[in-house]
């Protein structure tokens, strides 16, 4: 980034910046907004359900410096040639006692299927609206991968790029995930994501840390319970708690792809 993006962060209050910051999060993932990605964890997965199924997925998370993030997601895919999830993102924030409210439409595109030993690859993008005025605050893509290991084992990595443009800044967006089916009903993620941009930043460069359990007890509801470190760029300790509910089409299993 330029230096005078430098000069543009020492004219803004803290609290804008960590919203922005937030705002940036919120549109990668996962999660980055993260998250993620659309759900609670901050690593998109490269898998897209099944042509004609929807889930909503919800989650709340409460930092130890007494921010908030409330986020519900709904979510259907459609088989355009190929099939692409499209997907609207609600999330209602708290930073520093300022409350904001965004909506993140977002699509993602399956381009390569996922097998085990094999890659499967997706292209998502999408922007974040800022509900109270109506403009764009951020424009996103980035391109999750995953790579099956076994059964009951994958990774996920995420690159992608941000521009935020209240700051009118460019960021780069990473994230890395490791899921492991523990039992038929539990899973357990580990993840680490973040941006990059030049300039002393300090926390909001740093990368950010999410490991979380999965109880799925049926194929079409799930439980997740994160615990996560620095997941928007505060420097503060978070706990999530998220559903997810699936809603198979006509004659399908409704069972998710991991």
């Amino acid at each position: 980034m330029l230096s005078s993006q430098g000069q543009v962060f020492s004219l803004r209050s803290s609290a804008m910046i960590r919203f922005s910051i937030t705002t940036a999060m919120a549109t990668v993932a996962l999660p980055l907004a993260a998250q993620a990605a659309g759900t609670a964890f901050g690593v998109d997965t490269s898998e897209v359900s099944e042509a004609g199924s929807c889930k909503v997925e919800a989650w709340i998370s409460r930092a130890s410096n007494k921010d908030l993030v409330a986020t519900t997601n709904p979510a259907c895919v459609a088989d355009l040639g190929r099939l692409v999830e499209f997907s609207a993102q609600l999330t209602r924030t708290r930073a520093d006692d300022e409350w904001a409210t965004s909506v993140a439409p977002k699509m993602k595109v399956k381009l390569l299927p996922t097998s085990i030993g094999g890659l499967g690859l997706a292209l998502a993008t999408g922007t974040n609206v800022d509900a109270r005025t109506g403009e764009a605050s951020t424009v996103f893509a980035y391109a999750p991968a995953t790579l099956r290991l076994s059964e009951i084992t994958r990774i996920n990595l995420n690159t992608g790029w941000t521009w935020d443009r209240e700051l009118n800044r460019n960021l780069v967006t990473y994230g890395a995930g490791f899921d492991w089916k523990m039992t038929s009903t539990l899973i357990l993620t580990l993840e680490t994501f973040g941006q990059y941009t030049d300039g002393p930043y300090g926390p909001a460069t740093r990368p950010r840390f999410q490991a979380g359990v999965r109880y799925r007890p049926v194929d079409t509801f799930s439980v997740d319970l994160i615990y996560g470190r620095n997941i928007n760029g505060e420097d503060a300790d978070w706990i999530t708690l998220a559903t997810t509910i699936r809603f198979p089409p006509e004659g399908g299993s409704g069972k998710p792809p991991f």
